[in-house]
């Protein structure tokens, strides 16, 4: 085959592929998460070698999540960050943030540029997710074992006390799980343990809902999303037995948030 050819050839792949993800939804939703997947593990991976000079420091994160925010600009999603005067400064705080794709690794590289000291709590399966896994490890996330409740207790206490001598913040997804719903699920009692015991304040954060993306259509358009930090929620002098108001009122202040954002989509 001469070069010609070849150039030829590529020239009318590139031109199909281009007129099915103009006109093909199927064939856009699974481009664009090919894109994301490929993008975010190149971004990851390449820097392991770097991070593993300092191994479980929160600031790996930072390289790797630049390449993220480059996907969302790729994927057509704009973000914007609305609250940046109720974030607290120098202190830990446990941040509490709804759930609802993987694709929230893009709120997370969103959020990542304005909450400093940042660390995540996820699932422990996550880590054999590798190399995802490895990098979350190497960027100082907190995994934790919900199937074990003596191994869930002492990662609470690990956060805790990271939250009180580096002055981090945690952040958790309190549903528990991911979910795209008009709504938001009951929140589980971690997080709220967690900032009971650490005696931090509580940073509710808001996503606006993904209508953009919808699984069971192949939907994945462009969208413009609004991620909101809410007032917190303080629990100094609080102990367990405030811990079901202290949710109470997260629960009804970002669920509040989440219906006006969702509204304001319409």
């Amino acid at each position: 085959m001469t070069i010609m050819a070849a150039e030829l050839i590529c020239a009318v792949v590139i031109v199909l592929a281009a007129i099915f993800y103009y006109h093909s939804r199927i064939f856009r939703y699974y481009t664009k998460f090919a894109i994301f997947y490929t993008i975010i593990t190149i971004s990851a991976t390449i820097l392991i070698p770097l991070m593993l000079f300092k191994p479980r420091d929160y600031r790996n994160a930072s390289l790797p999540f630049w390449g993220v925010r480059q996907v969302s600009k790729i994927l057509g999603l704009k973000w914007e960050i609305r609250g940046h005067e109720n974030i607290v400064q120098d202190v830990g705080t446990v941040v509490v943030a709804n759930h609802q794709s993987f694709l929230d690794l893009l709120v997370l590289a969103e959020i990542w540029t304005v909450l400093d000291r940042c660390t995540i709590i996820v699932k422990q399966e996550i880590f054999y997710a590798w190399p995802f896994g490895l990098v979350c490890w190497l960027c100082g996330v907190v995994f934790i074992n919900r199937k074990n409740s003596k191994d869930a207790h002492n990662a609470i206490n690990k956060a805790a006390q990271t939250i009180n001598t580096k002055k981090a913040k945690i952040i958790i997804a309190p549903e528990g799980t991911r979910h795209e719903g008009d709504t938001l699920l009951p929140f589980k009692k971690g997080a709220f343990h967690i900032a009971i015991a650490s005696q931090a304040p509580i940073q509710p954060v808001v996503i606006s809902r993904f209508k953009f993306l919808d699984h069971k259509a192949y939907k994945f358009d462009r969208g413009n999303l609004v991620i909101s930090i809410l007032p917190v929620i303080e629990t100094a002098g609080l102990t367990i037995k405030d811990l079901e108001s202290v949710i109470r009122r997260a629960y009804e202040a970002m669920t509040k948030e989440y219906n006006i954002l969702n509204q304001s989509q319409n």
